[in-house]
């Protein structure tokens, strides 16, 4: 029988161990995704952290290495991390590859698709839960009031006045918050993003001449990602 000196004893080791859990760590990982258009870099969301921990075990396994950004819309996203893309023949139907599982679904009200958002894709499961592997990078456009009015009506949730504001200022596929799971941000590179959107395409969004990623991760300095690429975390 557990005496009452041992059930303290374990209850303030718990207490210790979800205190060591939830202090913040003072380094967060860099994504980094290689092209011959240019290199981009993103931080990924502790917010989302069943997307964070996928996004980085696949990019640790190599798994990106080769794929393809197989689907790419100016002034909309680009999309890429179908298995089946790799060394795709060019008539290949690419975009319904997957890798054996789902991510739940993981919205939150401060993430939204502004421009340079990484997001999930997804099948139209009710769960709306993402594909294991599949990823589309947000370029979008600014948006005027009025515009942007419509395509709020079309999102899944409410947008807020600092959201409406940078859809109006930096630009966005505003018609998508709440539908989609945004798990991370670019952080540098955002002219590679538009110039991959912007290159010559089949009548499937197909890039005419293949563009392929290598994924990295590298684990910095909060301090050093602010210092070097201004991304500014919350305190």
């Amino acid at each position: 029988m557990k005496t009452k000196r041992s059930i303290i004893l374990g209850a303030l080791c718990l207490i210790a161990l979800n205190a060591f859990a939830q202090k913040p760590s003072k380094k967060d990982e860099v994504i980094t995704i290689d092209t011959d258009k240019g290199t981009m870099r993103f931080i990924l969301f502790d917010e989302t952290p069943k997307h964070k921990a996928n996004f980085i075990k696949l990019a640790k396994d190599k798994f990106y290495n080769g794929l393809l950004f197989h689907r790419v819309i100016d002034d909309f996203m680009i999309q890429g991390g179908d298995p089946e893309s790799r060394n795709a023949k060019p008539d290949a139907m690419l975009g319904r590859g997957d890798n054996g599982y789902k991510v739940p679904a993981e919205f939150n009200g401060k993430l939204f698709h502004q421009k340079g958002a990484l997001a999930a894709a997804r099948d139209n499961n009710p769960a709306k839960e993402s594909s294991g592997c599949q990823f589309y990078i947000v370029e979008g456009r600014k948006w005027s009031k009025a515009d942007l009015e419509k395509q709020s009506a079309r999102a899944a949730r409410k947008l807020t006045d600092a959201q409406k504001k940078v859809y109006e200022t930096v630009g966005g596929t505003p018609h998508l918050d709440g539908a989609y799971s945004v798990f991370g941000q670019l952080i540098d590179g955002m002219d590679v993003l538009d110039k991959i959107a912007s290159v010559e395409k089949d009548e499937r969004d197909r890039p005419e001449k293949d563009i392929s990623m290598k994924v990295s991760v590298k684990k910095m300095k909060k301090k050093k990602i602010t210092r070097k690429y201004g991304w500014k975390y919350e305190a």
